[in-house]
């Protein structure tokens, strides 16, 4: 059977699923990046009963390889702590804020020997993604490392679409590459993706009803 048919991405309920992401954390963040000295802080046990927050697992079988966090409705006063540079000089933060419902993409982290295959990328997108459009969000943000040699930023500006918006030195992580902060419009992603066709659209939304596809397009 070829990777990518044994590849599954489950949202983290209970537990179980809780020590399945923090062993992906552990590998990542702490063993191979110095990013956290302590996983189980990035993960706690109360984010299991939050509504804004949802973490995902991608997993070969039974072993989980990959994680991803999404934060609905995030602190944006955290950002303007961290003295955001931002490149696109007319964005007025809160008019922004105001207009569109914001959740924010993090902990995004693969295991080193699957990180070559895009489709697990891209399942994890998908299950944050459907969700996502299904509560109603129009945007993503998020930030990359500057000099991390595993940065998803070449999915996500290449592919999903995003555009930078932003950098700053801090933030939540020990790392000291500088943040690249990036926004997502997830209809304008939807329709560039539609528009060029191909697998990576018929895989984001094929299992998608008629009601996602409209609220992810101009039809909502």
């Amino acid at each position: 059977m070829a990777l990518k048919d044994q590849v599954t991405v489950f949202r983290v309920e209970d537990e179980e699923g809780r020590q399945q992401a923090l062993e992906v954390m552990r590998a990542i963040y702490r063993e191979e990046k110095g990013w956290v000295g302590d996983e189980s802080r990035q993960i706690p046990a109360e984010d299991l009963e939050r509504r804004d927050i949802s973490w995902f697992v991608v997993r070969v079988k039974a072993q989980p390889i990959g994680v991803l966090r999404v934060l609905y409705d995030p602190p944006i006063g955290l950002y303007k702590e961290y003295g955001l540079e931002f490149e696109m000089k007319d964005i007025n933060v809160e008019e922004f804020v105001a207009k569109h419902r914001i959740a924010e993409v993090g902990r995004f982290g693969v295991l080193s020997e699957f990180r070559k295959h895009i489709f697990v990328v891209a399942a994890l997108m998908r299950a944050a993604s459907t969700e996502t459009v299904a509560r109603g969000y129009t945007h993503y943000i998020t930030d990359v490392f500057e000099d991390d040699p595993n940065s998803p930023y070449d999915f996500h500006t290449r592919v999903m679409g995003f555009e930078r918006v932003a950098t700053h030195e801090h933030g939540e992580l020990n790392c000291r590459s500088r943040r690249i902060t990036m926004v997502l419009d997830l209809k304008a992603s939807y329709a560039r993706l539609k528009k060029r066709g191909g697998w990576i659209f018929r895989f984001l939304t094929g299992d998608w009803p008629e009601k996602l596809h409209r609220m992810a397009s101009d039809r909502s």
